[in-house]
């Protein structure tokens, strides 16, 4: 008879694990207990792992790597599952690990058997046969991950699914819960396996009663059942409670915190168990592990709590009913300690009827920093309840918290800390914002038909770093239908990424979501922290993690108007000639679905040359207004560009070196229309591009000298 035959009928199957292959090779017999094909090949690791219990195959990972460490053999006990996690059978392994024929350290070749293991039956006896070496490193393996499972748990209610889930090397208890004490009563922390409801004759006992965690509590000793006869014999009055739940065998064991008795922990049995020294000292080993995670998730759970409470306290409630207004926020500790940081928003009502957003970020994600938040929130509350300009109150923020990190705490000196911030007083009746800027990120502005534009706004130092500080205003206008975002570089730099990087991933977000912003605000949160966020992170390696703060306020569309046109308007000092980098970026966003990118080239170049020849040769400032309105492939683009000069540009023909004037003659090649307007004071150049024209060649321009711009 051939050994395959043999191995067969004792249903024993043979494998062979290629760890640095990634394959599986199994018998026929192999295969029908992990319930594959039952016929003899090769399988990918993963789908010979996914028959596995998840949590038996970390002891079969355990079991293994100390038995390539000792070059002694690895045995261990799994349990096969269907699809659904149902256990089907449970096998028994003996492998021997073998080293791979090129040598490595890393990989190994797994040889050995798999047989079918029958579990106890009811009414058997729960004796055990000697407990060999290979056992011995089977529970070790088993408490190695059983610690680290519980030291990863977070919560009670996760300490309690790990510990259910726990399978212990010979026998596993089919349902535990687990006991705390309130005064001088017994109390159910929790439970697993067990259905709703039966916790209730268990959820306030008082410790006198005869009951086998009560005695547990009082003496701090463990108490072991190995059958029904030792449960009714020893606690009759409360064996009622117990033998309706049909198990043969129980365990209680103290929860023992520094010296402390802080509960019981209940492990019943459907199957006698003996409890010999060795489960034994299993048992007592996860009551000490299960104990530490409860004390540390009781921790964790009060200082949550705690945290999140500071945190409502200081974060504002929205104003509701603003009139032709919708407003939505978010916020997401996510520093270390408490889960509290110095990120903020709020949104206050003034004197003259409108209303103020304010968002902030102020250095650090400790107390210390939440602290000086709601200090500076209500120093800011005030300065704007008065009656004062964005500039003035950030001018006096900045004063304020200047004084504040001066200050000496018991003799030391606190350290300097400064604050972001973004200041904006909104109309609501015209859509009118004029904003001021502390060193915070600007905010973005989204179009009634959801373009997604970064407003670039004048702004100043940090608050704190200097304590005279001015504050320029820019004033924004909110078309009917727009958005304008206001957050805190958390939502941006989070992931790995900085500001360009964290924009491009922002931006699809603010232009897929256009019709309800609490949709939106929570969106912009779970791309950065939510399970795609792993898959889009930064090319910067330091990942850490950032409070985040994020505003978002809307104006209503009226319900009879159509989409309204993009539009921005924006102002070009002539003390501030960088704006026009400014000016071409938003244009450019404001175009980023323009049908011919050639033409959006020419309309940057064609802005460029009309808003320096302002700056050159008037003494005024340069209002650029762009606006985009028609249909989708039929679009037309208008650029204004005023000033408060009457001189009237005229067509030149300049000479071979001529480093100017040539900007007549870009307009006349690029632009589809243009002109000059005499205005009451100054005058308004422009020009227009339709987006079903013909492309324009850039190539019949490239003759012309490039026009020279003057530095920022």
């Amino acid at each position: 008879m051939r050994t395959e035959d043999v191995l067969a009928a004792t249903a024993t199957g043979l494998w062979r694990w290629d760890n640095g292959a990634g394959t599986v090779t199994l018998d026929a017999e192999a295969a029908r207990l992990l319930e594959l094909p039952a016929a003899a090949g090769v399988f990918r690791e993963s789908e010979v792992r996914s028959r596995f219990h998840p949590v038996d195959w970390n002891e079969v990972y355990g079991v293994v790597n100390l038995a390539v460490a000792e070059g002694t053999l690895a045995e261990a006990r799994l349990r096969i599952v269907d699809e659904r996690g149902r256990v089907l059978r449970t096998v028994r392994s003996r492998s021997k690990p073998l080293p791979p024929a090129d040598g490595s350290d890393v990989d190994y070749l797994l040889v050995g058997t798999l047989q079918e293991v029958a579990e106890p039956q009811p009414g058997t006896t729960g004796a055990h046969t000697e407990i060999t070496g290979d056992w011995r490193r089977s529970r070790e393996a088993f408490l190695l991950d059983a610690g680290r499972a519980l030291a990863e748990a977070r919560s009670t209610e996760e300490v309690l699914r790990v510990a259910y889930s726990l399978s212990m090397p010979g026998f596993s208890p089919e349902g535990l819960a687990v006991f705390g004490v309130e005064g001088e009563r017994l109390t159910i922390v929790g439970h697993h396996g067990h259905n709703t409801g039966d916790e209730g004759p268990f959820t306030d006992m008082p410790l006198e009663t005869d009951y086998p965690a009560a005695e547990v509590v009082r003496t701090g000793r463990a108490i072991y059942l190995a059958s029904p006869d030792d449960y009714h014999r020893r606690y009759p009055a409360t064996w009622p409670l117990a033998r309706r739940f049909g198990r043969r065998s129980w365990a209680f064991l103290p929860l023992i915190v520094a010296g402390r008795t802080m509960g019981a922990w209940m492990a019943g049995f459907r199957h006698p168990v003996s409890f010999s020294p060795d489960e034994r000292s299993v048992l007592t080993t996860v009551a000490r592990m299960l104990a530490q995670a409860l004390a540390r998730a009781g921790v964790a759970e009060t200082e949550r709590e705690l945290s999140e409470g500071l945190q409502r306290t200081m974060m504002p409630s929205l104003v509701a009913g603003l009139p032709g207004m919708t407003v939505a926020a978010r916020y997401v500790p996510t520093g270390g300690g408490l889960q509290v940081g110095g990120d903020w928003y709020d949104m206050i009502p003034l004197p003259s009827g409108r209303i103020a957003l304010v968002i902030g970020d102020v250095q650090g994600h400790d107390v210390r920093a939440a602290g000086l938040m709601g200090q500076l929130r209500i120093a800011l509350r005030a300065y704007a309840s008065e009656g004062h300009r964005p500039d003035a109150v950030l001018s006096r923020a900045s004063r304020f918290l200047s004084g504040l990190t001066d200050a000496h705490e018991d003799g030391e000196h606190t350290g300097p800390r400064f604050a972001t911030c973004l200041y904006a007083e909104a109309d609501p009746d015209t859509g009118i914002l004029d904003i001021a800027r502390a060193g915070h990120p600007d905010p973005v502005v989204m179009t009634a038909d959801g373009t997604a534009v970064i407003r670039q706004t004048a702004g100043g130092l940090p608050l704190g770093i200097e304590s005279d500080t001015d504050y320029p205003t820019t004033r924004v206008v909110l078309e009917a239908g727009e958005t304008i975002m206001l957050c805190t570089d958390g939502l941006i730099e989070t992931g790995g990424h900085d500001l360009a990087t964290g924009w491009v991933r922002l931006r699809p977000i603010l232009e897929r979501h256009t019709s309800d912003l609490e949709k939106l605000a929570d969106a912009l949160v779970q791309a950065v922290h939510g399970p795609t966020s792993h898959y889009t992170t930064g090319p910067l390696a330091d990942r850490r993690e950032d409070d985040i703060a994020v505003l978002l306020l809307r104006r209503e569309a009226a319900a009879t108007r159509h989409t309204a046109p993009r539009r921005t308007a924006l102002t070009i000092a002539q003390a501030e000639p960088e704006r026009i980098s400014a000016a071409r970026q938003q244009v450019r966003e404001m175009l980023h679905d323009w049908a011919d990118p050639e033409q959006v080239d020419s309309a940057v170049l064609m802005i460029s040359e009309m808003a320096t020849n302002v700056l050159v040769h008037t003494d005024g400032d340069a209002l650029l207004i762009a606006q985009v309105s028609g249909e989708h492939g039929e679009r037309r683009l208008r650029v204004e560009v005023a000033d408060g000069s009457d001189e009237l540009p005229h067509k030149r023909r300049p000479g071979e070196m001529a480093s100017s004037g040539r900007g007549l003659v870009l307009m006349e090649m690029l632009a589809d229309a243009w002109g000059v307007d005499p205005r009451g004071e100054g005058k308004s150049i422009w020009f227009e591009l339709y987006e079903s024209a013909e492309p324009v060649e850039l190539a019949e321009v490239t003759e012309v000298d490039p026009v020279r711009f003057p530095e920022p």
